[in-house]
């Protein structure tokens, strides 16, 4: 629950941003309506509703979220509006009830009050007394529709399909290779070395996936026979794919064995065609797969644990000769979408198999599988995976871009000065490495962090380590990588290492060639040209321009395609 003085910070924000921008899974900002007060109630009904079946959070009333600037955007709340009938009408209109706490806030714009509606998480799913209902997902109030609600009982560990006991006894179902697997997995991941000493039904019972003695589809799904496992889950398999081209293979496998053998047998499929890059550091030779072991196990980990095993689906692996794809049956859930992935609360399809992942230290409850993913790929200088969801499925794309010595050996400097770099600034590094410049907003979708967020980010990166300089003001900020921090990362084969230029020699090269072709009587230059000459796209050639024509250098001549800049300094006959 957000404090005040958070809240007050948020609508300081206001004066750079809009108050959408600040939205989010745990907040909204709503305009009160002023002409009507059963509307109004009617609005903070739904929006409790809705809020309540995504998590909680906050709801500001009083503030238009499409404005910037905390004149235009606070509207207020009258002061009439008593905060103990909103309770009420909210109690009296939602089933289950819900009690939300409300809280006035002083301002001194428009009506001169604000008021927020705290919402606690409960045990959706809720609706009003009519049965309709809506459910946060990201800034969305979405209907709460037949999936959606059956999506909340398994958010809820209602319907946990792994958690539900079989008929068969345990000594009927169990693997010895698949148990075998399972402590390897044990000792590797450096576990409880007693799991390694005791019999299969008590490791089991350790993970939590016996019930009263009996075996779950958890237990089967981790150590069962094939067989087995078919018979209790039988909508579980996997595929592995090399891909000629978008719709023809070359060579198949599927599977339906337990988890950890169907992990170790897809693992050394991709590893079989994964290529090894070599990189020297002085006496020392280090080895780098294109697809970093880390982020293969924590995607196959992630593909596995999360599936809809309901749906008959596989767990697909189609391995291209430029990239990766891993899909596996099932959408998000919650509220996650691929855009909030990296940073959102982590949630369980099947809890039952998951915590006994976390048991084993394969998985844990800090979300950082995926930070773990892209982070592999981004200190080696390489792409970050993307993430896409279809309905049921969702799909892991990672490219077979190729590794960044010079940003590998940095990152390695860092680590070993005690600076290991969060997800959001390798990001952040990578893609200024890619594009001259990049806004906040652009930067904060990149990061899928809120603005303020971002701003403070940023704000790190650029008095803190110095590898960032902002340009621009207000809405107009603009961040690029510092220039010495560029070139060192930017390998002499770089297409811009030796082109790139810093903006006041590139004035000085657009303004001279502007004056060279006005005294030869030629035209002057497009904006075309003058990106070709600068390597800027084109808001920092508007921008250049821009202040060329400020200081009086420059001028624009014509109409839309038809126009050009000319040097005015030589068309004035100044020297």
């Amino acid at each position: 629950m957000r404090s005040r003085s958070q809240l007050l910070d948020l609508l300081d924000q206001l004066n750079e941003c809009r108050a959408e921008e600040l939205e989010g899974q745990d907040l909204d900002f709503k305009e009160w309506d002023l002409q009507s007060f059963d509307k109004a109630v009617k609005t903070v009904v739904e929006y409790a509703i809705c809020l309540t079946n995504g998590g909680g959070g906050e709801v500001v009333f009083g503030v238009r979220d499409k404005l910037v600037g905390r004149a235009e955007a606070i509207l207020g709340v009258p002061p009439e509006v008593d905060v103990t009938q909103l309770t009420k009408a909210v109690y009296d209109r939602t089933d289950p009830r819900i009690t939300p706490h409300f809280e006035a806030i002083t301002v001194p714009e428009g009506t001169g009050r604000l008021v927020v509606m705290h919402l606690l998480p409960g045990i959706p799913p809720y609706t009003d007394t009519a049965g309709r209902g809506t459910v946060r997902v990201g800034r969305e109030c979405r209907p709460l529709t037949g999936s959606a609600r059956r999506a909340i009982a398994v958010e809820t560990g209602e319907t946990d399909f792994t958690a539900e006991p079989i008929s068969e006894p345990l000594d009927a179902v169990l693997s010895a290779s698949a148990m075998e697997h399972l402590r390897l997995w044990v000792g590797k991941e450096r576990g409880n070395a007693e799991l390694l000493r005791v019999t299969d039904a008590e490791l089991l019972a350790a993970i939590g996936v016996l019930r009263a003695g009996r075996p779950t589809r958890a237990a089967v799904l981790l150590g069962g026979t094939a067989e087995a496992v078919h018979r209790h889950a039988p909508s579980y398999c996997w595929t592995h794919l090399r891909m000629r081209g978008d719709t023809d293979y070359t060579d198949r496998a599927d599977g339906t064995e337990a988890l950890p053998v169907a992990l170790a047998r897809v693992t050394d499929r991709i590893q079989a065609d994964n290529p090894i890059t070599t990189y020297k550091d002085g006496l020392f030779h280090y080895e780098y797969r294109t697809y970093p072991e880390v982020a293969l196990r924590e995607a196959l980990l992630n593909a596995f644990s999360h599936a809809d095993y309901r749906l008959a689906s596989p767990v697909m692996v189609k391995q291209f000769e430029d990239r990766l794809e891993l899909t596996n049956p099932g959408g998000f859930i919650a509220g996650i979408t691929p855009d909030n992935i990296l940073h959102h609360a982590p949630v369980a399809r099947n809890p039952c198999l998951v915590e006994a992942l976390v048991r084993l230290r394969l998985v844990n409850r800090s979300n950082l599988g995926m930070a773990r993913i892209f982070g592999a790929f981004l200190a080696e200088g390489k792409e970050p995976p993307v993430i896409a969801s279809f309905g049921d499925v969702v799909r892991l794309a990672m490219r077979a871009s190729e590794l960044s010595p010079a940003f590998l050996r940095f990152v390695q400097e860092q680590e070993e000065a005690g600076k290991d770099l969060a997800v959001d600034q390798l990001l952040v590094l990578q893609y200024l490495l890619r594009h001259p410049e990049a806004n906040t907003q652009t930067i904060a979708a990149i990061c899928q962090r809120s603005d303020g967020d971002t701003r403070e980010l940023m704000s790190h990166l650029e008095r803190r380590h110095l590898w960032v300089e902002r340009g621009g003001t207000g809405q107009g900020t603009y961040w690029s990588l510092a220039p010495e921090l560029r070139m060192s990362l930017e390998l002499p084969g770089h297409p811009d290492h030796d082109r790139r230029i810093d903006w006041e020699a590139a004035k000085t090269r657009v303004l001279s060639i502007l004056m060279t072709r006005a005294r030869k009587g030629e035209p002057g230059l497009t904006n075309t040209e003058i990106r070709q000459i600068t390597h800027f796209d084109r808001a920092q050639v508007k921008r250049l321009m821009e202040q060329l024509r400020k200081e009086g250098q420059a001028a624009l001549r014509g109409e839309k395609r038809g126009s050009v800049w000319i040097a005015t300094s030589v068309r004035e006959g100044r020297p």
